[in-house]
């Protein structure tokens, strides 16, 4: 029984796979070692993207106000938003640049400088004057440190899965890289629940300083994410590959040339999750409490249990994919999400508490959360050692450039309908189509060899 490749590519004599064998076999991954790149990743992506997700939270509450004042209360909402889809439009670079670096120098090393970025960038938002204080440099600022942070963001969850791919039990890979995606998941919380609580502020307090607080808490985040990362052992694989000097000079040429099939299907892929996640956590807030007349905190409570949700499901849907495979878990959460996007906001609509987080739970449980708890493993299989890291970000950060303007979409949508969500459904559907068959055209992956470093390029 043959093994299944981590390549579309036909191997010739001279385009064979080079599996990192006796070097790998060397430097395997000790118990202590494989605790330690899980707690790293966790506590790493959990910090990393609190920066991420708090400026959505800021986006949906505050920035509308503060940044981008409007006579048109609206037309603020859409321009605040749209500096929040700027981040993923830098995203695709940061995959690019970082996952160049961790392809060269290693995926440790790439980690901590991305945790800098993003944590300096976050911190920093929190000390911008606004546009009261000195106009149009306000936004300009702000614009400027959400690049950043795109650029952060781009690099850090394919950094953190590859890890923690190439760290891992072969037969449990699907489980240990899941909690990459719990840490994102702890960070969604984490700012959630930062505004949830200065949103206890009166307004006049919360608009003056209180929406501050969440952003300064990033420059005291770094230490914490620094100290965990710089614990964790570089992959064993990446190891053999510089001690075997297979490391190629150009991955994103590599990943371009050897996989371009596994590319277009990692970009299919990430769109769907995307736009469900943030039009679940950013938009919906929006939406809730200013369409709809929703008080702040049940919808931030909502959110809050959102994130609860996918965080207890990670490691399930992980080993679940362990056993019948990463692309029927696909599969099914894409066709939940298309097929809930109606009674999702049918259940908004009736403002009741306790049918708004209902819809959340149930969005998450079935659609969500299976569909990113597989990502990290789906996405590391898709691409060889060479060339992983730079694959990996790269097609995921343009799936993600391609759905992250969904809260400006979304918004743009309920405007022009009149304040009704059924074009916003509509719309999620669509999206859902485009993963669908990315992940009806993606190979089932589960059993590769995550040390082969794929086909060799001309030497």
């Amino acid at each position: 029984m043959t093994t299944p490749r981590s390549t579309d590519a036909t191997p010739t004599p001279d385009d064979r796979p080079s599996p990192v064998g006796p070097a790998a076999s060397t430097t395997a991954t000790t118990p202590v070692q494989l605790r330690r790149v899980v707690s790293g990743s966790l506590v790493g992506t959990a910090l990393e993207w609190y920066d991420f997700f708090i400026y959505g939270t800021a986006a949906a509450l505050v920035f509308n106000v503060l940044f981008f004042p409007q006579s048109d209360p609206a037309v603020g909402t859409l321009t605040a938003f749209a500096t929040f889809g700027v981040g993923f439009v830098f995203r695709p670079l940061g995959g690019i640049l970082f996952g160049h670096i961790g392809d060269r120098i290693g995926r440790r090393e790439t980690l901590i400088i991305t945790t800098l970025v993003m944590g300096v960038s976050t911190g920093v938002i929190g000390l911008l004057p606004t546009y009261a204080s000195i106009g149009a440099w306000a936004p300009a600022l702000l614009v400027l440190l959400r690049v950043l942070q795109g650029l952060g963001a781009g690099a850090e969850f394919g950094g953190a899965s590859t890890l923690l791919a190439e760290h891992a039990p072969a037969k449990r890979r699907g489980f240990y890289t899941s909690f990459a995606q719990t840490g994102v998941q702890i960070g969604l919380v984490l700012g959630t629940v930062a505004f949830l609580l200065v949103g206890l502020l009166p307004d006049e307090q919360l608009f003056a300083w209180g929406w501050r607080v969440p952003f300064l808490v990033s420059f005291l985040l770094i230490g914490v994410s620094l100290y965990v990362r710089l614990r964790v052992a570089e992959s064993p694989v990446f190891r053999a590959l510089t001690a075997e000097r297979q490391t190629v000079k150009l991955p994103v040429v590599e990943a371009l040339r050897r996989y371009p099939r596994n590319l277009l299907i990692g970009v299919g892929a990430h769109i769907a999750d995307t736009a469900a996640v943030y039009l679940y956590a950013t938009f919906t807030v929006s939406y809730a409490t200013g369409t709809l007349g929703i008080p702040r905190g049940t919808v931030l409570t909502g959110v809050i249990v959102f994130g609860l949700v996918v965080i207890a499901l990670q490691p399930v849907y992980g080993a679940l994919s362990d056993r019948i495979g990463r692309r029927p878990l696909n599969i099914f959460s894409v066709v939940f999400t298309a097929a809930f996007a109606f009674p999702y906001f049918l259940l908004l609509r009736t403002e009741q508490p306790v049918l708004v987080v209902l819809a959340l739970v149930v969005a998450t449980a079935f659609g969500v959360a299976p569909m990113i708890a597989v990502q990290p493993a789906f996405y590391a299989e898709l691409f060889g050692a060479r060339v992983r890291y730079t694959g990996f970000a790269t097609s995921r950060e343009v799936g993600a450039a391609l759905a992250g303007f969904t809260p400006l979409v979304a918004a743009a949508l309920v405007t022009a309908a009149g304040g009704a969500p059924w074009l916003v459904a509509a719309y999620l559907i669509a999206l859902c189509l485009v993963s669908f068959v990315a992940f009806v055209a993606a190979p089932e992956m589960k059993d590769i060899d995550i040390a082969d470093a794929g086909p060799a390029g001309p030497r």
